[in-house]
């Protein structure tokens, strides 16, 4: 029987009682499906690596799905976020009659909530288990002790702003994300030479997604502030990885930090 559920966006999905073909295309839904009912997970993105494992048919990019591989796949439902996938994609899966559940993810609290509401709202099923040890593990903000610049690019170099899941995250592991005077907005461009400035920051995150920085590409950049690696899944992904996310702990200027220990 077909119910009518409301989206992050307040658009109206029609879903069965109980969803059982789902195409995600979102990374870290796509984690979180898997983790919860793996069998149900019938289509994902091509960057979906995580499990590594995972072997379902693939549809293309975040922003360039293949909608007709998509409806081949006879999904009863599709899952996007409001950042990550384009809305005319989403429009143009809705006209074929697709239904799609749109997410909108900003903060730590909103991807904990939107994961619950797709799995109990949408999708019809019991909130998982590791969804409530996520809840618990971020529930106790600690206090900010940090600065920290996060690049996600380089030529141009583009930051972490606000509001951005990422830059809550951070803030509620200690670590307060800071951008250049005027660098306005969610992901910023900004000069080199105002990002390694101590006054600003005391130390710069280098992930490596959607920029894969390395030891040898990214760290070299900057004379004047210290540098971490740092795994972007744990600071971008919502899902399973907020559980290892929580354990991060961030140490001295200098060290290799941004690993859980």
């Amino acid at each position: 029987m077909a119910r009518s559920v409301v989206d992050d966006l307040g658009e109206a999905v029609e879903v069965p009682d109980e969803v059982t073909r789902v195409v995600s295309l979102v990374p870290s839904l796509t984690e979180a499906i898997v983790a919860t009912r793996a069998h149900a997970l019938v289509g994902a993105t091509d960057w979906c690596t995580h499990p590594a494992d995972l072997d379902v048919p693939r549809v293309r990019g975040t922003k360039n799905p293949n909608l007709d591989a998509i409806a081949a796949l006879d999904p009863q439902l599709v899952v996007a976020n409001k950042e990550e996938n384009r809305e005319l994609d989403v429009q143009r899966l809705r006209d074929r009659g697709i239904a799609v559940w749109v997410t909108d993810i900003e903060d730590v609290p909103q991807a904990l909530a939107a994961m619950r509401r797709l799995f109990v709202e949408a999708l019809g099923w019991d909130a998982p288990s590791w969804l409530d040890d996520a809840d618990a593990a971020w529930a106790t903000p600690r206090p900010l002790t940090r600065r920290a610049v996060v690049p996600i690019w380089r030529d141009p170099w583009m930051v972490v702003g606000h509001p951005t899941y990422t830059a809550d995250l951070l803030a509620r592991l200690g670590v307060e994300v800071v951008v250049p005077s005027g660098a306005e907005g969610r992901y910023p461009h900004a000069e080199l030479s105002d990002l390694d400035d101590p006054d600003l920051a005391d130390v710069v995150l280098l992930p490596d997604e959607p920029y894969v920085f390395t030891d040898s590409d990214g760290p070299e950049a900057f004379a004047s502030v210290p540098t971490h690696l740092v795994s972007g899944r744990l600071i971008t992904w919502y899902g399973p990885a907020m559980l290892e996310a929580a354990t991060l702990w961030m140490n001295r200027p200098g060290s290799r930090a941004g690993r859980p220990y």
